[in-house]
This record gives C-alpha cells, sequence and structure tokens, in this order.
C-alpha cells in the first residue's frame, strides 16, 4: 500500500488521471459502439471493419505524410520563437494540402479497385472510397491542428477536445450503425473526425487569429527536410503494420472462418481503448519532454519516471482485466463472442510488454533517429508475420496473440540493449 500511494503521489500519475478523464470517455464511447457492433452487423462484419480501420491507420500517415511526431516536437521546441513556429506551421500546412490535392483524387478515381483491395471482393464499396476522398481534408485538418495543439502544450485543450470528439463521434456511428449496419459503421469511422475539424480549428484559431503563418514566405524546404525524417519512420509503420494485421485477419478468414477473424478483431478492438491510456500519455506528456531532454541524466530520469509509475499501474489493470474477462466479453459483446475469452492470456501479456517497449520506441522520434527506428520496425514486423503464421497453423485465433505476445516481449528486449545507456 505504502508504494502505490508513493506512485498515486507523483505529478505524472495527476496528469494520468487528467487524461484518464478522456482516455474513460473514449473507453466509455468504445464499449457502446462496441455493443452496437456486436447486435448489429456481428463478428463477420467486426472482420471487414477491421479491414477498412486498417486502411484508414494507412490513409492517416500519407495524408500527413507521418510528421505527426515532428510537428510535436518542433511545435514544442520553438512555441517561443514566432518566426521559427511560423516556418514550421507554414511547412506543414502546405505540404499537406499538396498531398491531401493528390491522395483525394487518386481515392475517387481507384475506388473499384481500392474496394477489391480492401475488402477482398467481398462486396462492392467503391462508394465508400469516394466518401473518404471528399471527407479526407477535413479529417486531416482535425489531426493537424491537434498536433499543433499538443506542441503548445495544450494539454487540457487536447483532452477536452478529445473528450467532445468522442462523444460526438460515439452517437453519430450509433445512429449510422442502426440505420444502416455494417455500411454506418464503415461511414462512421471517417465521417465523425471530418466533423471534429471544427473544433479542433476554433481552438487552433484563438492561438493564430487569421492564421498569420499561411504565407508563402515561411514555407522553408529545410524545416520540410527535417520533418520528412520523421515521415520515414511514421510511414513504415503505417505501410507495415495494417499490411501485417490484414495478412493475418485474412489468414484466419479463409482458413478458419470469418467468425474466428471476428473473435481476434475483437481482442484487439478491446485491447485499442485500454492501450489509449498509454499511447495518449506518451504523445502528449512524455514525447515533447523527451524532444527537450538535453543530457543522458534527463532521459534516464523521464524512462524511470514511466517505469515507476505508469507501468506498474498498467500491470495491475491488465491482471484485473483478466480475472473478470468473461464478464467484459459480455458486457461489450454478446454470449457469441465468448470464446475469445481464450485469447485473453496471451493478449495482456502481449500488451504488457508493448507498454513496457512503448517509451523505448518513443525515443526514436524524440531524437530522430530514424535508421535505427526502420530497422527494428521492419525486423519486428517481419517476426510478427512469422510468428503468428507458425503458431496459427495449430492453435488459429490463440496462435495470433501467441504470435502477438512473443514479438513484443523480444522487441522489448531489442529496444532495452539499444537504449541500454538511457535506462541503465
Amino acid at each position: 500500500m505504502r508504494i502505490l500511494s508513493k506512485i498515486i503521489k507523483k505529478p505524472i500519475v495527476k496528469i494520468f488521471s487528467l487524461n484518464g478523464i478522456s482516455v474513460i470517455v473514449r473507453i466509455l464511447g468504445g464499449l457502446m459502439t462496441s455493443k452496437a457492433i456486436a447486435s448489429y452487423i456481428g463478428a463477420s462484419g467486426l472482420a471487414v471493419l477491421g479491414n477498412f480501420r486498417n486502411f484508414i491507420t494507412t490513409l492517416d500517415a500519407y495524408s500527413t505524410l507521418g510528421m505527426q511526431n515532428g510537428i510535436i516536437k518542433y511545435t514544442a521546441e520553438n512555441q517561443k520563437k514566432e518566426e521559427q513556429l511560423y516556418t514550421i506551421l507554414s511547412t506543414v500546412f502546405f505540404t499537406v494540402l499538396s498531398v491531401l490535392l493528390v491522395i483525394s483524387t487518386l481515392l475517387f478515381i481507384l475506388s473499384g479497385y481500392l474496394s477489391q483491395l480492401v475488402f477482398n471482393s467481398y462486396k462492392d464499396y467503391s462508394w465508400l472510397f469516394k466518401v473518404v476522398a471528399f471527407s479526407l481534408p477535413w479529417y486531416t485538418g482535425s489531426l493537424i491542428c491537434m498536433w499543433v495543439l499538443n506542441g503548445l502544450g495544450e494539454y487540457k485543450k487536447v483532452i477536452w477536445l478529445n473528450i467532445s470528439g468522442n462523444v460526438v463521434g460515439v452517437l453519430l456511428s450509433i445512429l449510422l450503425m442502426w440505420k444502416f449496419r455494417t455500411n454506418g459503421a464503415l461511414i462512421g469511422l471517417i465521417l465523425f473526425q471530418a466533423l471534429f475539424f471544427i473544433f479542433s480549428f476554433y481552438n487552433l484559431w484563438q492561438h493564430f487569429p487569421f492564421f498569420p503563418f499561411l504565407k508563402l514566405k515561411y514555407f522553408n524546404f529545410k524545416v520540410l527536410s527535417r520533418l520528412l525524417s520523421f515521415s520515414l519512420m511514421t510511414l513504415t509503420t503505417a505501410f507495415i503494420s495494417p499490411f501485417i494485421y490484414h495478412s493475418i485477419r485474412n489468414n484466419l478468414m479463409i482458413n478458419y472462418s470469418p467468425d474466428t477473424a471476428g473473435h481476434w478483431e475483437a481482442i484487439n478492438r478491446l485491447a485499442s481503448f485500454y492501450l489509449m491510456f498509454a499511447s495518449t500519455m506518451l504523445s502528449i506528456y512524455f514525447l515533447p519532454k523527451l524532444s527537450l531532454a538535453q543530457t543522458t541524466e534527463e532521459t534516464k530520469r523521464i524512462f524511470g519516471n514511466y517505469y515507476k509509475s505508469m507501468l506498474p499501474l498498467f500491470g495491475l489493470g491488465l491482471t484485473i482485466l483478466y480475472f473478470i474477462r468473461e464478464f467484459v466479453v459480455l458486457f461489450i459483446f454478446k454470449r457469441s463472442f465468448l470464446p475469445m475469452t481464450e485469447l485473453f492470456l496471451w493478449q495482456l501479456l502481449g500488451d504488457f510488454f508493448k507498454v513496457g517497449s512503448l517509451i523505448l520506441g518513443y525515443q526514436f522520434f524524440a531524437k530522430k533517429l530514424t535508421k535505427a527506428f526502420v530497422v527494428t520496425e521492419v525486423i519486428s514486423s517481419i517476426f510478427l508475420y512469422l510468428s503468428c503464421t507458425f503458431f496459427i497453423e495449430d492453435f488459429g485465433a490463440k496462435g495470433a496473440v501467441m504470435g502477438y505476445a512473443l514479438t513484443y516481449f523480444v522487441y522489448w528486449i531489442m529496444l532495452a540493449i539499444y537504449f541500454r545507456k538511457q535506462l541503465f
């Protein structure tokens, strides 16, 4: 109890608690949409939704050229230097606008081909990609605005924006699923972020009335070059990760059943809820601090803070979740999803290893260690694909989560060896 009391009193835990409000809202919203998914489209529909979710994740990265962490880092470093800040923001906005024009045009023209590629001729969804083409600029604009606010240290605004955006998104998604079933669920994935642009744009406008940085004179190719070094890191993940998960999902659908793939997708969806605690804290709080850290000792303190506060609390939460897994499945989904309870042990182990390695992975972005990141990301992705494929042959969906756990255990050790000076 004394150790727990010390953890709770740490400043980071207070910020964690504030962020926790946002994450709890997102989790509650996720629970509601998961229940709606289980009721309206079932496990097989969830597998289809998973394919589109992977595509949207990739699209997020490519529409912004994967500059998320670069935007946060350089905004944080130059927030008190007006000229440099304007140069960064101008470069970001004009670059992304150019990329959006190209991608939106391609989405519209290639809608039929993309439907076959993403959904494996399951059904003609070419209309969906045309909707994405028109909504993408607003969707991407909301992401850019949020990252800039994050870099400016507006933690509270970012959190409250996340809360309001998720409330609107959940209500919209459930309404669309109720009216249009699977089609509604697919549309819901893209429309709420596009609507969210209104909220994020307004908050950024308060910082920069009339956006004085939107002048070509501030555009700078040297700044763009520095930002693009982050792109290679993010785009590597954005290209490989969805492809790997798409392949695993299709493997389960073809060799077992769409329902088996749906159960695996369900455990991934559930994991995404509680992983929000770690990922949002890392991007909102730890990444700016790692970016500003000048010495090995400063970095070591940040790592230590993470491992002494966040990781133990996260591990405790995972342990509790394991013992109430059957109740959780029945509460979030329905009885037909109970086979997924067999996946919990390996999934939770993998999630613990993943959260343990995340802080080290963010150091790649904070210090722009592009080559090292790409090498470790490619190795771990290949290892994930091979291990999951190997275990799926004998264990089905359980094999997929076994491969996941083994991969992140190896990945954590690999990063700990690489960053051994900052850790030890």
